[in-house]
C-alpha cells in the first residue's frame, strides 16, 4: 500500500468514526442483512414486542407504474406480511406529508399483484426518524392515520405514519433508542444489540474493511450520478434547441426510458 493509500485509508476510518444512525449513508449499513436489529427497532417504536422482522432490505428501489421510483432507506416485511419503511431524514423538507404519501403509495404498488382485489392489501407503515422535533410539541412520536372528520372514527384503511423526534430525550424506550442513534462510540450506547451492531462497524477489523469497500462504492456511486446528471442537462440544452430528436438522443448518450422521460419533463418545464 502507498503512503498515499495509507493516508485515504486513514482519513476514512477516522469518518467512519465519526458516523452516527443519523447518518442515512450509514444506518441503512447498519441494519443492511442484520433482522434482529431490524426488529427491536421497529418493537421499539411501534410498542410491540411480537413483531418478527422476516425480510429487510437496505437502498431498496420501487418504481411506479410510470417508472419513476424512489429509494427507500430501509425496507423490511414482518411474519404477517407488513411491510415498513423507515427513513433517516435530517433536513426538515424532506419528511413533508407528500414524501411520505408517496413512499407509501409506491410501497403499495410494489406488493400489488394485477388483478388481485384491494382488500388484500396488507396495513403498512411509513416510518420517518426526524432530526428536529418537526412538530414542535416535545412528544417522542407523532402517529398519522386517516379519520372521516365529520364523524372523528379511523378510516380503516390500515395506512400509518410515524414520525419519530430525533430530540426526543425522556427517559423511557423511545428516548433510549434517539439517544443511540446520536451516539458516535459504541461504548455510549444504552441498548446493546445496537451497540454491538456499531462495534462490529466500526471497531472490528472485519466490519471497518467491510465499511471502508462501502464507502468507497460510495464515492464512485457519487462519480457516476454526477456523469449521468451532467449528461441529462446537456441532452435537455441539445432537446430545447432543436439540435436533436429523442431518438437521436436515446442513440447517442445511450438513454435509458426513465432518463428520457426526465429530460422530457425538464424540458417541458422550461418552454
Amino acid at each position: 500500500m502507498t503512503k498515499n493509500d495509507l493516508g485515504k485509508k486513514q482519513k476514512m476510518i477516522a469518518r467512519i468514526q465519526e458516523f452516527t444512525l443519523m447518518d442515512d449513508d450509514f444506518m441503512t449499513r447498519f441494519f443492511e442483512n442484520d433482522k434482529e436489529c431490524m426488529q427491536f427497532v421497529l418493537q421499539t417504536i411501534l410498542g410491540n414486542k411480537n413483531i418478527t422482522v422476516i425480510e429487510e432490505v437496505a437502498q431498496k428501489v420501487v418504481k411506479s407504474l410510470e417508472g419513476r421510483s424512489v429509494r427507500l432507506d430501509v425496507y423490511a416485511k414482518d411474519d404477517t406480511g407488513k411491510p415498513y419503511d423507515i427513513e433517516i431524514q435530517r433536513a426538515d423538507k424532506g419528511a413533508g406529508a407528500k414524501r411520505a404519501r408517496y413512499n407509501s403509495a409506491l410501497m403499495d404498488a410494489d406488493i400489488t399483484v394485477p388483478g388481485e382485489d384491494a382488500k388484500n392489501l396488507p396495513e403498512s407503515y411509513v416510518i420517518f426518524i426526524t432530526e428536529n422535533d418537526i412538530f414542535g410539541k416535545g412528544l417522542p412520536l407523532y402517529h398519522i392515520d386517516r379519520v372521516v372528520k365529520e364523524c372523528n372514527i379511523p378510516f380503516g384503511d390500515e395506512n400509518h405514519i410515524i414520525y419519530v423526534n430525533g430530540k426526543y430525550e425522556g427517559d423511557d424506550p423511545i428516548g433510549d433508542l434517539m439517544h443511540d442513534f446520536h451516539c458516535k462510540k459504541p461504548a455510549d450506547m444504552k441498548n446493546k444489540i445496537l451497540a454491538d451492531r456499531a462495534r462490529y462497524l466500526k471497531e472490528d477489523d472485519k466490519g471497518v474493511k467491510h465499511m471502508c469497500r462501502i464507502m468507497e462504492d460510495f464515492a464512485k456511486e457519487e462519480r457516476d450520478e454526477a456523469k449521468i446528471e451532467r449528461t441529462i442537462e446537456m441532452a435537455v440544452k441539445l432537446l430545447e434547441l432543436g439540435k436533436m430528436t429523442e431518438e437521436e438522443l436515446i442513440e447517442t448518450f445511450n438513454l435509458t426510458d426513465e432518463q428520457m422521460q426526465t429530460i422530457k419533463e425538464k424540458v417541458s418545464v422550461l418552454a
